[in-house]
């Protein structure tokens, strides 16, 4: 049986980080909402451990998320993270309060105590906390793990029944020895052994859809980024001519975008591929639209409505297959979690289309593990290592609404910032421009001037969930502000977004 660590969300917004940890043990680590799997579930899934993870609420509030008590009787290690830690030792008899003096937010330094969870630990370290609550007293049978000068109860263990909880978060680059905890809890006391790679995914899911998808037509949406390129290798695999790649041109690709995506795919690849040329109907149902969240639903259900009739061209087709990933999914929203921003293929999707199924083979999968999925399939390392785009395109960039004038801008401002930011080497995780609806005054040649503002970003991240605003050389910054406002006369002035994930996303909408 595959080893397994269940992820109990509560709606914290790192909850996808904490099943990325569990993975680079090379444990899978699954996700569940908390009120969508009982304990007579778990127990016959077979999971080797539960993690409980953070979350807005207070646990003592009447319509606060919790998980049933039983939970903890079941045998299986639990560890609570922050709200998960205050909900076990709630749930088994502790005292949770609030307290102005016990908040503590970021780099708090930690005193820990012995015990297996901190093995290899030293005393004093520093963790990163982020909280208000705290738990007051622990419950029977725990005893005090670790302490912080605000927080009496950093850490907590019921060793005999393996219950452990942390009111700081392991999960996050900021505490220093986190994947030492995370190690110490997976491996030492969970007990798994570390058997899950990517080439386990490759087989399983081989698979699984040639078992489910077999006989069937499929229908991939393919962006020609890194998602849905993994997603076509893999299913070509699994299902071979019964995929067939739709690429749609909606006219809000970068500059070039769309002749290298064909290029690609129909010459290297040779799969079934097909490209369309609907840049003007995108267009027209965006006329007029600045708020983020309906260009995302507007471009989400055109792309199903174009994918519909492509799919009728071709015959029946009953499957629409797409290259939805992890973090997708959480910031569209799923359980108690808080929506960020709707994904064109998951929060965008109209309710009712012509297909009878989607597959989306990488869902479970974070940026970093579907490269590796990608290097594994045999895809060219300038594909599977593609600077990153969102599914919406240049829609997303574009500030306010969305005109032909402005898509053509913003391509040209892109390239030169792409193109100055690669020729430094070393380049961020993500790196592009965007154009505000800010119009200033500038003076070019003598005159007044009043043009767009043009924001650059770049950003460093291992996993797209956080990520760190990137330190260009100046030089690099310099030469792409010249050549933009000297080479788009209507760009006066260019900026650079030094803003990190969080309080902000990586992309502005």
């Amino acid at each position: 049986m595959q080893e397994k660590i269940l992820v109990l969300d509560f709606g914290g917004q790192y909850n996808q980080l904490i099943a990325r940890r569990v993975r680079e043990h090379h444990v899978y680590g699954e996700i569940k909402p908390y009120n969508k799997i009982s304990p007579q579930q778990i127990a016959r899934e077979g999971y080797r451990g539960i993690i409980l993870t953070g979350g807005p609420n207070s646990v003592y509030e009447p319509d606060a998320p919790r998980c049933d008590a039983a939970l903890f009787d079941l045998g299986i290690p639990v560890l609570g993270i922050c709200y998960g830690a205050q909900l076990m030792a709630y749930l088994t008899g502790g005292e949770i309060k609030s307290a102005k003096h016990a908040s503590e937010y970021g780099k708090t330094a930690l005193s820990v105590r012995s015990g297996p969870l901190f093995a290899g630990v030293p005393r004093e370290s520093v963790c990163w906390m982020s909280h208000t609550d705290y738990i007051a007293a622990v419950p029977p049978g725990f005893s005090v793990a670790a302490t912080t000068d605000n927080c009496p109860c950093a850490a907590m263990a019921d060793e005999s029944r393996r219950l452990y909880g942390v009111q700081f978060h392991p999960e996050v680059a900021h505490t220093e020895y986190g994947m030492t905890v995370l190690h110490n809890f997976i491996i030492g006391i969970c007990g798994c052994r570390g058997l899950w790679t990517m080439e386990d995914f490759i087989t399983r899911s081989v698979a699984k859809y040639r078992r489910e998808l077999g006989g069937k037509k499929v229908l991939l949406a393919l962006s020609g980024g890194v998602d849905s390129s993994v997603a076509a290798a893999l299913l070509a695999r699994a299902i071979g001519r019964d995929l067939t790649c739709v690429f749609v041109d909606h006219g809000l690709l970068r500059k070039g975008e769309g002749d290298f995506v064909e290029q690609t795919f129909r010459d290297r690849f040779g799969v079934n591929f097909i490209r369309v040329n609907a840049q003007q109907r995108f267009l027209e149902k965006l006329a007029g639209v600045t708020e983020p969240e309906r260009k995302r639903k507007i471009i989400g259900e055109e792309f199903i409505r174009v994918f519909e009739a492509e799919a009728k061209k071709l015959g029946r087709v009953q499957v629409l297959a797409q290259g939805t990933i992890y973090p997708d999914v959480v910031e569209s929203g799923r359980g108690d979690s808080a929506t960020i921003k709707s994904h064109h293929n998951v929060g965008g999707l109209p309710a009712v289309m012509d297909f009878e199924q989607i597959a989306e083979p990488l869902a479970d999968l974070f940026k970093d593990e579907v490269r590796q999925v990608g290097a594994q399939l045999g895809l060219p390392r300038a594909l599977v290592y593609r600077q990153p785009f969102p599914g919406p395109g240049l829609a997303v960039r574009v500030i306010g609404e969305i005109t032909r004038e402005k898509l053509d801008l913003l391509r040209e401002a892109d390239a030169i910032f792409r193109e100055e930011t690669e020729a430094a080497g070393d380049l961020p995780s993500q790196y592009f421009a965007v154009l505000t609806d800010l119009r200033s005054v500038g003076v070019k040649g003598d005159a007044r001037t009043y043009g767009y503002t043009v924001a650059l970003r770049a950003v460093t991240t291992d996993d797209f969930m956080t990520a760190t605003w990137t330190r260009l050389p100046y030089e690099v910054l310099e030469r792409a502000s010249s050549r933009i406002t000297n080479e788009l006369g209507q760009v006066t002035r260019v900026v650079y977004d030094i803003t990190s994930k969080p309080p902000a996303t990586v992309e502005w909408e």
